[in-house]
């Protein structure tokens, strides 16, 4: 009869037989002193039985390029995402391949096969959704993947890094409320994103707080371009009992806002209040100056770089997701209702 413990093993099966967890087994591979000696011995000596292959404690580079992947390059938010992958990835060593790809079926097979020839050693997706079959043909490369505000809900194999979504509209609503607004519209964002529902159910979240009944025609749907905002906003202004202020997802959508805004005669804030998401540049510039939401996207870059280095020199203790706190900027855009 063949050995048990004859062949390779993986490092959940060191674990079973060990009668530990995973991370212990993996603190034991990578050194770490807060273990156990009976239980390190335990684990070392499965380890050298069962011919596991530790991965090498330094990273080994193949081409020192890391692959930054958009569906678009058009936004504030992709610029800013840039900034802040490139900042550690020069630093680590590495250059960044940037592109803007459709994954869909026709586009991935000729990526791929370019990502391969490129041996990239690492590879982020900004706002990407990955069926099973497309996070097979990346792992077949051995090239690690992080994800950056993804599409969603990732399989559990793979690492995400985006922000407070919800708690973040939840304190936007409630500045609003604060000021006096009873009559809240909001122009939401792409509906297969994350965080256009984690927004909009913090939006929700905070009415219900203050007994704010709901009125569905107060949410128009968008998809967080300038036009979007332009047109939303123009839809919520034509109600018989408009609203007093608009969230609106974010500060592009705000742009469009203020613009529908003025072409309706009315005042920010004093006529309209609008807050939005992100805190890009322009919303420091404009004037009135934008209430919004920071998002700390370039912070949120460099997490998911570190992230994606740490893979790299085969920590096997990194956390599924990564959530970045938000924080309320305001300015100008929002101000009391004028019959309050």
């Amino acid at each position: 009869m063949a050995k048990k413990d004859a062949g390779r093993a993986t490092i959940s099966e060191i674990a079973q037989e060990a009668g530990v967890s995973v991370p212990t087994v993996s603190k034991v591979l990578n050194g770490h002193a807060h273990v156990a000696a009976e239980t390190r011995a335990r684990v070392e000596e499965i380890i050298a039985r069962r011919d596991y292959s530790r991965r090498p404690a330094k990273r080994q580079k193949k081409a020192g390029l890391i692959d930054l992947v958009f569906p678009g390059l058009r936004s504030e938010w992709s610029l800013e995402i840039i900034e802040g992958v490139e900042r550690v990835a020069q630093d680590a060593g590495y250059g960044t391949v940037v592109s803007s790809l459709s994954l869909d079926g026709s586009r991935i097979r000729p990526w791929l096969a370019n990502l391969a020839e490129r041996k990239s050693d690492g590879l982020l997706l900004a706002v990407y959704e990955l069926d099973a079959k497309q996070i097979q043909r990346i792992k077949s490369l051995g090239i690690p993947v992080v994800l950056i505000d993804p599409v969603g809900q990732p399989g559990p194999d793979l690492m995400t890094v985006g922000a407070a979504n919800w708690e973040g509209a939840f304190s936007a609503v409630e500045h609003l409320l604060a000021l006096g607004h009873r009559r809240i519209g909001m122009i939401g964002g792409r509906p297969d994103l994350q965080c256009s529902s984690a927004r909009e159910d913090g939006h929700l979240a905070a009415l219900r707080r203050a007994g704010i009944e709901m009125d569905p025609a107060l949410i128009v749907p968008g998809d967080f371009s300038v036009a979007a905002g332009e047109a939303g906003a123009r839809k919520l202004l034509e109600l018989e009992d408009r609203p007093t202020a608009i969230f609106t997802g974010n500060d592009e959508q705000a742009l469009g806002a203020y613009r529908a805004a003025r072409n309706a005669g009315l005042r920010i804030p004093q006529d309209l209040s609008i807050i939005g998401f992100d805190d890009i540049p322009a919303a420091d510039w404009i004037e009135p100056g934008l209430t919004t939401v920071r998002q700390p996207v370039v912070h949120m870059a460099e997490t998911a770089m570190r992230a994606l280095l740490r893979h790299l020199d085969g920590d096997e203790e990194l956390p599924q997701r990564i959530e970045l706190g938000t924080e309320l900027i305001v300015r100008g855009s929002t101000a009391a209702p004028a019959q309050v």
